[in-house]
């Protein structure tokens, strides 16, 4: 898999095109973007139900929050170019998290300011009627001041991470006025930190005065990976608890990227649930859950059980409460093709299907789709698939368009399973060694191949991935796809998923085929359902 680009590493080629860019005449630039307009319609590699901005790079899920009967969602984007830098927090709003409208973007740099190298992520609240932002700026250090200043060094750069505040009193949440001096402005004293970011304040139930928490993502050459722990009364003025959670060190202070090494646990989220806490965090190119305690005494995290978030290509995470308080969450699915490709296409990245969150009987973190996707459905598609004379399933049905959701439910017997998402168009050549040489045969270009067997029936194996399940004896396998242009999210029983990233050649999305092996009377369900787009031409919603 293409190495994934890290949400941390500063652009500074993307400002140079982003400046050329400026500097072309205004006729020039309007040809530019009409082209760009007219390339990004057609590519059916744009998914057609997912929240994703017309053009250029969007990442994280930033302060998803529902306000005056709306849901608005903020995200990092890049204005100029389809590449990682110059981050803004764009803006959409949505009356039932699935239909969206862009809004103009909501925070842009400050020149000068404490943000004037980007606005990183964050998170929006409610503080007595008042929306409120809390994020993270990033601004140069200079050279003679970085050994004491900065939270970031790459060796080629030096930034300080600050915590930043800004409140709206606009209905639409259209404008915004920021505090111009943070409201955290270092990390805490003798602490030499790997990261400082993405701060997550809360209101935890039963704390006196009504005060607020907030989680800052961090870590340290010492000990790893970890969440610090502050306390406020108003949003403003931040006292520093503790390191509530974290890790072991992972490369004793020496790697480059202490993110992808496990010593820097950045886009971190703690929150009550169903008589529980959860922590979410994201590193080593993964996301990680815990659920356990968050002690009322010494606010600390006690750990009780664990796991992946996603198997997949899904980054960076946020949680909001709906309408009814569940628990919804959002992520950042991000490219896996090569940065030259995604910079030509003119568009990269995209936000996952809201998902709800609850504990399980067993104690563990679930990830169900928001039932309101069910909505996007068009006309049911039950497939039918003929047995071989064995009574053996091995049989295959296409999926038209890239756009639709899968359904297949399978009870769980002796025999194996598998399911099996190919191009009907494409194959690849596969070599094979003979006794006496080597042959080369045609094999389908797979998009997702699953297998599951009573021998191992606490696991599903998707590619290379192994997803932890616990079922019921009596309890059958329900795979639910979400299939949208260039993306596919899979829920196993809403305990585990995984997003996958397929792409493919040419002007037209790919006919699936779905092919299933196994014994016929073992499938139960097996459906499909065409979605009704969005948006009308991929660029708006």
């Amino acid at each position: 898999m293409q190495k994934k680009t890290s949400r941390r590493r500063f652009l500074a080629n993307s400002a140079k095109a982003a400046a050329a860019i400026a500097a072309l005449p205004a006729f020039l630039q309007q040809a530019l973007a009409e082209v760009s307009s007219s390339d990004l319609s057609r590519d059916p590699r744009r998914p057609q139900f997912h929240l994703l901005p017309a053009r250029n790079w969007m990442n994280d899920p930033n302060g998803p929050i529902y306000w005056k009967g709306k849901y608005h969602m903020f995200f990092q984007y890049n204005p100029h170019a389809a590449v990682w830098g110059d981050m803004h927090w764009n803006h959409a709003v949505s009356p039932d998290m699935i239909h969206w409208r862009h809004l103009p973007i909501a925070l842009a740099p400050t020149p000068g300011g404490p943000d004037a190298d980007g606005c990183f992520s964050g998170t929006a609240v409610v503080n007595n009627g008042v929306p409120t932002f809390i994020y993270t700026g990033v601004q140069t250090v200079p050279a003679d001041k970085a050994e004491a200043e900065a939270t970031i060094r790459d060796g080629h750069n030096n930034f300080r991470e600050t915590q930043l505040y800004a409140t709206s009193t606009d209905p639409d949440l259209k404008t915004w006025i920021k505090r111009p001096t943070p409201i955290i402005a270092k990390p805490p004293e003798g602490m030499k930190v790997t990261g400082f970011r993405d701060p997550a304040p809360w209101h935890e139930p039963g704390l006196a005065n009504g005060a607020w928490l907030l989680a800052v993502g961090s870590g340290t050459k010492e000990h790893g990976g970890c969440v610090l722990l502050y306390k406020s009364s108003d949003l403003q003025t931040w006292e520093y608890l503790h390191v509530v959670a974290g890790g072991a060190n992972k490369s004793a202070g020496n790697a480059v990227n202490p993110v992808d090494s496990g010593d820097m646990w950045e886009c971190p989220d703690l929150f009550p649930l169903g008589g529980k806490h959860v922590l979410i965090y994201s590193t080593q190119g993964k996301v990680f859950w815990k659920v356990g305690k968050l002690d009322a005494g010494d606010l600390l995290f006690k750990e009780e059980q664990s796991g992946l978030l996603d198997h997949g290509s899904f980054y960076a995470p946020k949680t909001q409460l709906d309408s009814k308080g569940n628990r919804i969450l959002w992520g950042w699915i991000q490219e896996t093709r090569p940065e030259a490709e995604f910079s030509a296409a003119g568009w990269s990245g995209l936000m996952s299907v809201p998902r709800v969150l609850t504990i399980g009987a067993d104690g563990r973190l679930n990830i169900a789709p928001l039932p309101a996707l069910e909505k996007l459905r068009k006309r049911e598609q039950k497939l039918t698939l003929t047995a071989a004379k064995s009574g053996e399933l091995n049989a295959t049905q296409h999926l038209q368009g890239a756009c639709c959701e899968l359904v297949c439910t399978v009870k769980r017997t002796n025999e194996p399973f598998s399911i099996d998402l190919t191009d009907a168009r494409r194959t690849a050549a596969v070599p094979q060694t003979g006794d006496a040489q080597t042959t080369v045969v045609q094999s389908p270009v797979s998009y997702m191949s699953i297998r599951y067997s009573h021998a191992n029936p606490k696991e599903l194996v998707v590619d290379q991935q192994r997803l932890q399940i616990g079922l019921a004896a009596d309890q059958p396998l329900e795979l639910r796809f979400y299939i949208d242009g260039s993306v596919i999210e899979l829920f196993v029983n809403n305990q585990a998923t995984l997003t996958k990233r397929f792409y493919y050649p040419g002007p037209t999305a790919p006919e699936i085929a779905v092919t299933l092996t196994g014994k016929q009377s073992d499938i139960a369900r097996l459906s499909q359902w065409p979605i009704t787009p969005i948006s009308k031409d991929r660029l708006t919603t």
